[in-house]
């Protein structure tokens, strides 16, 4: 975790720090203080206020509709129909409201007084509080056995990660603790959900674009909410770059690559989600929406590397310029799809279009200057030029041949007035499709932005314009769309941000899971006799008993092959390893020893499976202590995505030793005590 003075070097304006610290771990958490006043936060707070208050009418809405189709009575009818009328009205108001702060991308701009194109960011995911402490101690009770009570610091610390969860920094603390909560779920997947029930805790979450609320049991929606908010903090803190700078467009460009990442992830790994930001045509719009902001920062970054006078450079650049193009009106296509077209907000839309029809003037304006501005080639240079050019064009523009096209200054001059007055046209477009919006509109840095590249276009067509020129201006054709850097989609990296079990108090996950069920923890009074206790120990974390002597003194007691031994004199021995319980059993005297033991159900077991389980823990074969069983065990990529998916099953280890029990812990060899 980044240290609290690393906190938004550039001044994030996300207002105060709500620090947490994990005692066992080490960690800070670090939300943004949710009172605090900031155009970011104020922001936050509109959304949370509109998506309740379109909750609100939804509700009503649903009562008046169920009173209208239960009713006979035609005045209540009318009246019922009346109220509808206002409530659709409301709700139509607030959707509005609520696209024109999804459309609010200035607030995310970095403040820089360099001039670029405003980048598309996306808005949290808001969610209720949630109070997991009844649920989880009722389940502690229930299932393992334990007191309730005595967990309520690890419940707390967890629903306080969950808070400050909400309220993310925009920065890499911000994403640590988003990480962070999204891997502590895996463990309370593991912990408090078994296949076979529900925890009867529902997750709360409202859809990033419309406010409209959804609900499940499922834990899998809210690692998915986590996941596109994760997404969305990426698309935030890329928005908020310099990009007049090669450091923040290499940020930028890290930002969207990992953003395209996390809704790639999110669309692969999820399926019937309960909301539509969340919908299989949303992801893959976002996905390609992060692409193409990463191609035009790649663009953006060219123009700060090439030399602006060289003919290839200029070439390139063009190019470039064309996939920027091309990417965006991808995106355009996409989000005109019948199940994004109403979704998506207008003023994206008509965003990705602008910028689509922007830089296809852009790719034709440097196509352009290289003609109308460079010299003519040297022979040593022509034959390298021709062969760039020959690549440059979809279609070969008419007239002479290629070679003379490049030696002869009025050729190149006509060539790049045709590509000029095609640069105007699309100029053109470009600042109608912005006029059309409302809210794009609004944004001042925009409408520069568009009438500077106008001007600038139509400056140097009057510069290269003759009086004497006769000739009918050509269709410059097309230019051939290639980029020097493709666009990465960085899936997450879920082992980047390492954390503790906070339940790890339970026992090791191997044995102490919802999954398992086991019998009441017994006490047995155990004597040492002649030939010592009268079982075999096995493994580490917990201790099992892999054998038992017939008539021996634990035969005697009750113990049996498969119970865990979980405490030693009231010792706790859930994580002891195999020397630890050893050394505490040698250490009785005369009067024996208490020994606590659990037996998981279903794990009776025919000898001959015995005899298979000690040929597997001898020699070359044997079997490997979990990661699980690890007091500082660490959450990885591969445990994280098994247990994302709503419609699938995770699959689920077949080397068991007995049946029902999981060898995960095996030492080196069976030893007799």
């Amino acid at each position: 975790m980044m240290p609290p003075e690393e906190e938004s070097p550039e001044g994030d304006g996300d207002g105060g720090l709500v620090l947490l610290h994990g005692p066992k771990s080490g960690s800070t958490r670090k939300g943004c203080d949710p009172f605090a006043q900031t155009q970011r936060s104020k922001l936050q707070h509109r959304r949370a206020r509109i998506n309740q208050q379109i909750n609100k009418e939804m509700r009503m809405r649903a009562g008046a509709e169920n009173l209208f189709r239960a009713t006979s009575n035609h005045k209540v009818k009318e009246t019922v129909a009346l109220e509808l009328s206002y409530v659709n009205s409301n709700l139509q108001l607030l959707k509005e409201e609520l696209e024109e702060l999804n459309s609010s991308m200035d607030v995310y701009q970095n403040e820089s007084e360099s001039i670029s194109v405003p980048m598309i960011p996306l808005g949290l995911k808001e969610t209720k509080e949630l109070d997991l402490l009844v649920p989880l101690k009722d389940f502690i009770s229930e299932h393992y056995g334990e007191e309730g009570v005595l967990y309520e610091k690890e419940i707390k610390e967890f629903m306080e990660l969950r808070q400050a969860m909400r309220t993310p920094s925009r920065n890499e603390a911000g994403l640590e603790l988003l990480m962070e909560y999204y891997n502590q779920l895996y463990f309370l997947d593991s912990r408090f959900f078994p296949p076979s029930k529900t925890l009867g805790v529902f997750f709360h979450w409202y859809d990033s674009l419309t406010g409209v609320p959804s609900h499940q049991r499922a834990l899998a929606f809210e690692k998915g909410s986590v996941l596109f908010n994760l997404g969305a903090l990426h698309t935030q803190i890329g928005a908020r770059q310099d990009r007049a700078s090669l450091p923040g467009l290499n940020q930028a460009i890290d930002a969207f690559q990992q953003a395209a990442g996390a809704f790639n992830y999110l669309k692969e790994n999820f399926s019937n989600a309960p909301s539509l930001d969340m919908s299989a045509a949303s992801l893959t719009m976002l996905v390609r929406l992060m692409v193409a902001q990463v191609q035009e920062c790649v663009f953006e970054k060219m123009t700060l590397l090439r030399a602006q006078n060289d003919f290839l450079a200029r070439l390139q650049l063009a190019q470039e310029a064309a996939r920027v193009e091309d990417v965006y009106s991808l995106v355009h296509q996409t989000m005109s799809q019948p199940h994004v077209k109403d979704y998506v907000p207008f003023s994206w839309t008509t965003m990705v279009q602008v910028k689509s029809e922007h830089f296809k003037a852009l790719s034709h304006y440097f196509a352009a200057i290289a003609l109308c501005d460079c010299p003519a080639p040297s022979d040593a240079e022509l034959l390298e030029q021709e062969k760039a050019f020959l690549q440059f064009h979809v279609t070969m523009p008419e007239g002479p041949s290629l070679r003379v096209l490049l030696q002869d200054p009025e050729e190149r001059r006509k060539l790049g007035k045709a590509h000029l007055k095609k640069a105007i046209m699309k100029h053109e477009e470009a600042m109608r499709i912005h006029g059309l919006c409302k809210i794009l509109r609004k944004m001042d840095i925009l409408q520069e932005v568009l009438s500077f590249a106008h001007k600038r276009s139509l400056s140097k067509y009057s510069e290269i314009d003759h009086e004497e020129d006769f000739f009918e201006t050509g269709e410059a054709p097309d230019i051939r769309p290639k980029t020097h850097q493709k666009p990465e989609i960085k899936s997450p990296n879920f082992s980047q941000v390492k954390v503790t079990d906070l339940f790890h108090r339970l026992g090791p996950l191997s044995v102490f899971s919802a999954k398992n069920k086991w019998y009441p923890a017994r006490r047995v009074h155990l004597m040492r006799g002649e030939n010592g206790f009268g079982f075999t120990l096995r493994g580490d974390s917990p201790v099992l008993i892999a054998g038992v002597i017939p008539g021996g003194c634990a035969a005697e007691a009750g113990l049996k092959e498969g119970d865990y031994i979980i405490s030693v004199n009231g010792k706790d021995c859930k994580w002891s390893k195999h020397a630890e319980v050893v050394q505490l059993l040698k250490s009785t005297g005369k009067e024996g020893v208490d020994i606590g033991v659990i037996t998981l159900q279903g794990s009776d077991c025919p000898k001959a499976m015995d005899r298979k389980a000690a040929v597997m823990s001898s020699g070359s074969g044997m079997l490997k202590s979990n990661k699980e069983n690890s007091r500082k065990s660490l959450m990885n990529s591969k445990s994280a995505s098994t247990l994302l998916v709503w419609s699938k099953k995770s699959k689920r280890s077949k080397k068991s030793t007995y049946s029902g029990v999981p060898f995960t812990a095996v030492g080196d060899n069976e030893a007799m005590y």
